[in-house]
């Protein structure tokens, strides 16, 4: 790692851009993907359409294909079609908020159970209570946190784009799905002038052994395989404890990717929600958690020594309470 060419480039080399949250993240994602399984909700909807536009002009991924842009009839059928890419082997993304987050959190379960590498961008805003609103809060994100998603944290145009390229790359690695977060309006229709991450660059950064290792698990007729079964909860809790391992390396995963990230000098990253299944260890029965098991999100935090050079850096959640 130390030797990373990148720890050491210039950064006048990339050239500065204005443009909005919803365009930095769009950028990144176009880039890291096969396939974009898109519905249009406020304010995330130019996300989706940015990357329907540079796909119909035939803007190039870094893999030198132009990305494959769906727009399904609701945002769980967006979800669905990100699923079933991401079995057959494809790098598949998707944009939302709000209620679309909510028809989108079964699959998003099935997504983290099956360690299926992808990234959610999510420009957050209010779910609608006693009322809609397009403004306002992360109740959408934190109601995902059950999800076994990675939750990555940005609070400026040029996070957005720093840490969607970590989130790509993290969840390749760690086999650990993310959901790459931003406040809606406030970050994603904001407009500041950012390095733009070029494409070579962000090609360099992957590591072709991962992507290699993320094909193999696709979907293949000539090498059948059962997908989904049913199992008896000796076998089922078994399986739920064995992720742990997979999380307790997304940390790490996380701060090398961000040490090889040729912005790595500009400052903090912001802090991270792990939402790892911890089983507690006591229990009445050998082979089950007891009735008030659930998810424990793990809160992880990745600082550099230097001040941040970025807007708003170190943009922190709360630690949720224990669950048990």
């Amino acid at each position: 790692m130390e030797n990373f060419k990148y720890q050491e480039l210039n950064m006048s080399k990339f050239k500065k851009q204005t443009i909005d949250g919803n365009t930095a993240a769009a950028h990144v994602a176009y880039a890291y993907s096969d396939v974009a399984a898109i519905y249009p909700i406020t304010p995330s909807s130019s996300m989706g359409e940015n990357a329907d536009v540079w796909a119909a002009n035939g803007r190039k991924n870094i893999s030198g294909q132009t990305v494959d842009v769906v727009e399904m009839q609701s945002e769980a059928g967006a979800a669905g079609a990100v699923h079933g890419s991401l079995s057959a082997g494809a790098f598949t993304t998707t944009f939302t908020a709000s209620q679309g987050l909510m028809l989108m959190l079964p699959n998003m379960h099935k997504i983290a159970g099956e360690m299926l590498p992808t990234v959610f961008h999510v420009s957050a805003r209010s779910l609608a209570a006693q009322s809609l609103s397009i403004f306002g809060d992360h109740s959408d994100v934190m109601s995902a946190r059950n999800t076994g998603f990675a939750l990555m944290a940005a609070s400026s145009v040029q996070e957005i784009m720093d840490l969607s390229i970590v989130s790509h790359l993290a969840t390749l690695k760690s086999e650990v799905p993310f959901l790459n977060f931003f406040d809606g309006f406030r970050n994603s229709n904001e407009i500041q002038k950012c390095e733009m991450i070029d494409y070579d660059t962000m090609k360099d950064l992957l590591e072709e052994k991962y992507v290699e290792s993320f094909r193999k698990r696709a979907m293949d007729p000539e090498d059948p395989r059962v997908k989904v079964g049913a199992q008896n909860p000796d076998v089922y809790f078994q399986g739920r404890e064995t992720v742990n391992t997979m999380y307790d390396k997304t940390r790490k995963s996380c701060r090398n990717t961000w040490t090889r990230s040729p912005r790595s000098s500009a400052g903090n990253i912001t802090s991270l929600i792990i939402s790892a299944l911890r089983m507690p260890r006591s229990s009445s029965l050998p082979w089950a958690a007891d009735a008030t098991r659930s998810k424990r999100p793990l809160i992880i935090s990745i600082t550099r020594e230097k001040s941040s050079a970025l807007s708003r850096s170190a943009f922190t959640v709360p630690s949720p309470p224990k669950l048990w």
